[in-house]
């Protein structure tokens, strides 16, 4: 499409900020798409035929308005097996494309010589290529195209398209944490260490939901979705080597929303990995070789004490950065010890000064005290004064605040945590 048919925001995104040369995508996709979902492999010849083939169940008549880009990457560092995997998975693609009839199944070469991504880039770039690419080739004059962000080692439902699509058409907000369940583990103890990781990424989003935080949502690379313009504006995907998904929908929700998502549910692997310095494969393999102790999850009284400060500023009435800092000390010294350090009084005459509007000054404030502040926050917490604790003492108080019963194990507690957050 000819930058000049872009919305002007998407055209200044592409020139700006989109990575350039030597990415392509091979072959020419046939006409412009509603939508486009880009999927990262590194070394998944297994895999990902299988998501290909989870996703081909779905309906014939969307797959037709949807451009899928596999998105084939490694660094210069890879090993002789990566390789050699991505050499056999640029090689299948074409059959692949073929066996499961997807017709707009294109693909990036990112593992050859001379396109390989860069030292310490990975699935944080390899996405970014992806979507950026696939912006030149959506469809603006019928809408607000969508992308959609998925793994080579998940599996989708049939609904997948169809509760993506229906539910974009129904939210103002630009950005979507689509319901996800981890596939069962193929021993007791993989099992084991999936269902402690799961249940410590619910319990948390539970304790911000319980706090008001509006970052009260999942943030799982495979189960995320936007508009485009709403990726455009949030400046795109980041290059992060792990966490990008986290970064990402914090600057989509602070553009334009992210709602939560039903109707369908993406269900990533399970396995162990060491391809990223943190996540769900990092820890699994941690559990696996140092045992489950190895994640322990926040103590309630966390999210009591974020809560309460989230209320306080809420309710300032007119009170300076001083006047909100001395408050906040009634509530924890700990909390205005980590707002000092953090220039809060600054920061907020700040706020106060440019946003005469109080619905303004609010979304301003949970700008400045993002979702990584928030985090920050919580691990300041627990470092000083409130370790963290083994599951049960960490989830149960927080199912008793739901009206929800508690479970005697890691299993129960992860099915109540669930059904309470409609899995």
């Amino acid at each position: 499409m000819p930058d000049q048919d872009l919305p002007p925001p998407v055209a200044a995104y592409l020139r700006r900020r989109a990575v350039a040369a030597p990415w392509r995508i091979a072959g020419q996709p046939a006409g412009v798409f509603s939508g486009a979902v880009v999927i990262p492999a590194l070394a998944e010849s297994i895999n990902l035929p299988l998501m290909l083939h989870s996703l081909a169940a779905n309906p014939t008549e969307l797959l037709s308005r949807f451009l899928l880009l596999v998105v084939v990457n490694q660094r210069g560092d890879a090993s002789p097996g990566e390789r050699a995997d991505n050499r056999a998975t640029l090689d299948l693609l074409p059959s692949w494309k073929r066996e499961y009839g997807l017709e707009h199944l294109h693909w990036v070469d990112g593992a050859s010589t001379g396109r390989e991504l860069p030292p310490k880039q990975g699935v944080g770039l390899a996405r970014k290529i992806g979507l950026d690419l696939a912006l030149a080739h959506l469809d603006f004059a019928a809408g607000d195209p969508l992308l959609i962000c998925l793994d080579a080692d998940t599996v989708v439902q049939p609904d997948y398209l169809p509760a993506i699509t229906g539910h974009f058409n129904e939210t103002v907000a630009g950005g979507a944490s689509i319901p996800y369940r981890h596939r069962p583990a193929g021993d007791p103890a993989g099992q084991a260490a999936i269902d402690r990781y799961e249940l410590f990424l619910r319990a948390y989003v539970l304790g911000l939901s319980q706090a008001g935080s509006p970052y009260a949502f999942h943030t799982v690379g495979s189960a995320m979705a936007c508009r485009a313009s709403a990726y455009a504006a949030s400046g795109g995907m980041n290059r992060r080597l792990a966490g990008e998904d986290f970064y990402f929908l914090q600057q989509v929700h602070k553009v334009a929303g992210v709602a939560p998502l039903a109707g369908t549910m993406v269900h990533p692997s399970p396995r162990a990995s060491h391809r990223v310095p943190f996540g769900t494969g990092r820890a699994v393999g941690e559990m696996l070789a140092l045992g489950e102790e190895r994640l322990l999850f926040y103590q309630p009284v966390l999210f009591e004490i974020l809560g309460e400060w989230l209320q306080c500023v809420a309710r300032h009435g007119g009170a300076d950065g001083a006047q909100l800092l001395r408050r906040a000390g009634g509530i924890s010294l700990h909390l205005r010890g980590f707002l000092e350090q953090a220039g809060f009084s600054v920061a907020w005459d700040n706020l106060l000064r440019h946003n005469p509007d109080e619905n303004r000054l609010m979304a301003s404030f949970h700008v400045w005290f993002d979702a990584f502040r928030t985090m920050r926050l919580l691990h300041h917490l627990s470092d000083r004064a409130w370790p963290r604790v083994p599951p049960d003492q960490a989830v149960r108080p927080l199912l008793e605040r739901a009206a929800c019963d508690g479970a005697a194990d890691v299993g129960g507690l992860l099915e109540r945590l669930r059904g309470l957050q409609r899995v």
